[in-house]
């Protein structure tokens, strides 16, 4: 047979406890709590008898915490803010409030907007976890069929799904320093292209991929993630288009330059939020939603890079 343990203090026992400390007496902590004072001295005088520890002494007209009292209180703290948060979950699911929110991201959407937006998400509602999934082309179509995605930001827009425009992305057309493009000392062709290594990233679908760019070199290296295209240009192990915003300071610190090519240096894409199911999203998603929406506004006007003059 297991034997279960059963806690003989009660959360409010501790929070009397606490109220005492807190407040400055017995009778202020009453006030506090819209109790009598002698419900909050009983409440105290219980919790140590059934601890069998003294918590709580007198000096003067003052209760003091113990050596003993600092050390159970300060875990009691713990205790009760994790108490109330649960009761406040549990309010807002039986509000409708989602327990988790799946989020599919197109890779090149500026980690930066996204952060922003996770902060501000949390700081208004902290009790609903987010999956985030990360999609490149037609990924995130895949994202959208899919019953376990709940918003989606892909690089294009889908005929038979509503979307709302997030953020326009610019692309450029860059290599190392060094990078045998830029030793030519000319403007480049499409021919000059050709003859070196091109870096793409892979497309993440597995129904209906897609190819997206230029793709016109004889040698390419495919990879899975912007941050690896980028780490092997800055390598100088080929060329490519990647997005501003992820290589921004690469271009200012000049361990990245854009290649002088006659046409097609740079190109913009835009990105959009899509909701998978509109009909059925929940105040957190809509909520997610609304924090993307916001961060791109206020972000986005600084993600393209100035036009030379």
């Amino acid at each position: 047979m297991i034997s279960m343990t059963f806690s003989r203090v009660s959360l409010d026992q501790w929070r009397a406890l606490q109220a005492v400390v807190d407040q400055g007496g017995f009778a202020q902590a009453a006030a506090h709590l819209y109790r009598s004072q002698s419900a909050i001295s009983y409440a105290v005088q219980r919790l140590q008898q059934q601890l069998g520890v003294e918590v709580l002494q007198i000096q003067g007209r003052r209760a003091v915490l113990t050596e003993a009292g600092q050390a159970l209180l300060h875990r009691a703290r713990q205790l009760l803010q994790d108490a109330d948060s649960l009761e406040g979950l549990a309010r807002e699911l039986d509000a409708g409030w989602e327990a988790e929110v799946h989020l599919a991201v197109e890779g090149v959407f500026p980690t930066d907007i996204l952060l922003q937006a996770l902060n501000q998400f949390a700081q208004h509602h902290h009790a609903t976890r987010v999956q985030l999934l990360d999609v490149m082309l037609s990924g995130a179509e895949d994202a959208l069929k899919s019953a376990q995605t709940d918003l989606v930001i892909a690089a294009m827009r889908f005929s038979d799904k509503l979307a709302d425009p997030l953020i326009d992305i610019e692309f450029i057309a860059v290599a190392h320093p060094r990078h045998p493009l830029h030793q030519l000392g000319r403007s480049l062709h499409h021919a000059d292209l050709k003859r070196e290594t091109q870096i793409v990233v892979r497309d993440s679908g597995q129904q209906n991929t897609v190819n997206a760019g230029w793709l016109g070199a004889d040698q390419r290296w495919t990879v899975s993630s912007i941050d690896r295209a980028i780490s092997l240009a800055l390598r100088g192990l080929g060329f490519a288009w990647l997005p501003y915003p992820h290589i921004a300071t690469a271009l200012r610190d000049g361990h990245l330059l854009p290649l002088p090519l006659v046409r097609g240096q740079r190109h913009r894409a835009q990105l959009y939020l899509h909701y998978t199911q509109p009909e059925h999203a929940g105040p957190a998603t809509r909520l997610l939603a609304q924090c993307l929406q916001d961060a791109a506004a206020q972000t986005g006007a600084a993600q393209g890079e100035p036009q030379p003059e």
